[in-house]
């Protein structure tokens, strides 16, 4: 047995410490069938996951996955992954015990060029059956104020403007669409696994819409012969940094790239492909015909529920999620903002109540194996509060439900985007809109309602007499006395 940790390869798997695990099938047969635009965390935790489970039962051998990216700093994470023969280590974090394995079913990442052809190519290639992605939230090119296609958006008019050298991951896609067709090809299924509600609806209405500015007839044979699946995708991953590489080296892994993930999975799928698909249903995800109730129940419990405990943890400064779950204060307000403001109006899904989902939520943000960090929670916020927050927010005051606690959320995002925490230390950047939404929070801190006038994100709400004037008392309140007393004041029903 090697003395150390044991560089990752294929060519060392089996000097690996024998309590890995590791794949069991022959990777040198695999052919591929699956191009993965954006390989972070949560992909290889996954969607890789399940397909590496497929894999080891003699399932799917056909649809190993080529990684791509479309951004330079992808070049980065390329160099890592085909150094170590595209293999990860997913490193299991559970209070009572944890464990690690090395998954395989990536056998390529595509380099990372400008105009995207070796990208465009791979995808042209009549064996990629699926072209699945995740490019985070924001990243579908979606105008706030309208939820419709951002046709005016400058990588977008450049795409339209250059189809054969795009800019963006939909263009390439729709590069490599034009080729097949030109070929007499099917198209490939586009899979959105962001954490979109309808995020294939979403997808299906960036790649037609994008489509359409250049090549109307082309649009109209994606829609027609074209699929968009719609999914719901669920494992807390935390970020990779230094803390993750040397876990695994503790397992006996020199891994330049290691994953770290909860012990819960969960993929819901609409079963609507135009080229074929894996099984994953016989490794645990769900087929079904509605995944709105599923994707509904978990973005407004867990991923809303996420941006109810960050800010308040930033400002804070609170290390981690798990901490934030046990800081009585900020642990209160989670269990009444959800309890009072967001069960309501979540609806039951085949095998689980509202309630129930609310208490394994609870359960995994308390899990204080996983370093999950409030920074990285509240990242993009631009996105996830008009995506996951302000749609609950629009159902109670429909309702004339309660919105103070939704409304401190917001409060609670504002002041944290004025750039610092209560102890004096800065808050780096953490947005894409970082500039705007600190300006905004400049403004605010005088005048409160200031930081509503942003109709990319609050739209009609600015005029919402119940929202604005909770919000304008909460964010006074925490400028004034800090977020400390404003959680208590929430606390006490004040």
């Amino acid at each position: 047995m090697p003395q150390g940790p044991v560089k990752l390869r294929q060519a060392t798997l089996g000097d690996l410490p024998p309590d890995i695990r590791r794949p069991s099938y022959d990777r040198s047969r695999l052919t591929p069938g699956i191009v993965h635009i954006g390989v972070g965390n949560f992909h290889r935790a996954h969607q890789s996951w399940y397909l590496n489970r497929l894999m080891e039962q003699g399932q799917a051998q056909d649809w190993a996955i080529l990684g791509a990216g479309v951004r330079p700093y992808d070049a980065a994470m390329r160099e890592k992954l085909l150094a170590q023969d595209c293999l990860t280590t997913l490193i299991e974090l559970d209070p009572a015990r944890s464990a690690a394995e090395v998954v395989g079913p990536m056998i390529d990442y595509l380099p990372v060029a400008p105009g995207h052809g070796p990208l465009i190519r791979a995808m042209a290639d009549p064996r990629i059956r699926i072209v699945s992605l995740t490019v985070t939230e924001g990243g579908y090119f979606v105008d706030p104020a309208t939820n419709g296609f951002d046709a005016a958006h400058p990588d977008i008019r450049h795409d339209a403007r250059n189809p054969d050298a795009p800019h963006t991951a939909f263009g390439a896609m729709i590069a490599a669409l034009a080729l097949r067709r030109a070929a007499g090809q099917p198209p490939f299924t586009c899979q959105s696994c962001d954490n979109l509600q309808g995020n294939g609806a979403v997808l299906r209405q960036t790649v037609v819409g994008l489509a359409g500015l250049s090549d109307p007839g082309l649009a109209d044979w994606i829609a027609d012969r074209g699929r968009f699946p719609n999914s719901m995708v669920d494992c807390i991953v935390p970020a990779t940094g230094p803390a993750e590489i040397a876990r695994a080296r503790a397992f006996g892994v020199d891994d330049a790239a290691p994953v770290t993930h909860e012990n819960f999975r969960q993929w819901v799928i609409e079963d609507d492909f135009c080229a074929g698909r894996p099984d994953w249903d016989r490794v645990g995800a769900i087929f079904t015909t509605d995944v709105h109730a599923y994707e509904a129940m978990k973005i407004r419990i867990l991923n809303a529920g996420h941006q109810v405990l960050a800010n308040a943890g930033e400002l804070l400064s609170v290390p981690t999620i798990a901490d934030c779950m046990a800081h009585p204060a900020i642990g209160a307000m989670f269990h009444a903002v959800q309890t009072d403001e967001i069960l309501p109006y979540v609806t039951a899904v085949p095998g689980t109540t509202p309630t129930a989902y609310l208490d394994l939520i609870a359960h995994r943000f308390a899990n204080p194996a996983i370093h999950d960090t409030p920074r990285r929670v509240a990242f993009d916020g631009g996105s996830r509060h008009p995506g996951f927050v302000l749609p609950i927010l629009r159902d109670a005051l429909a309702a004339g439900g309660s919105v103070r606690g939704l409304a401190l959320v917001e409060a609670l995002w504002a002041r944290m985007c004025a750039g610092s925490r209560e102890d004096g230390t800065a808050i780096e950047p953490n947005d894409p809109q970082w500039e705007r939404l600190t300006a905004a929070a400049a403004a605010a801190r005088e005048r409160p309602r200031a930081w509503l006038e942003q109709p990319s994100i609050y739209g009609d709400l600015y005029g919402n007499a119940v929202f604005g004037d909770a919000f304008d008392r909460w964010l006074a309140m925490i400028w004034q006395e800090g977020t400390a007393a404003a959680l208590a004041a929430y606390a006490e029903g004040r």
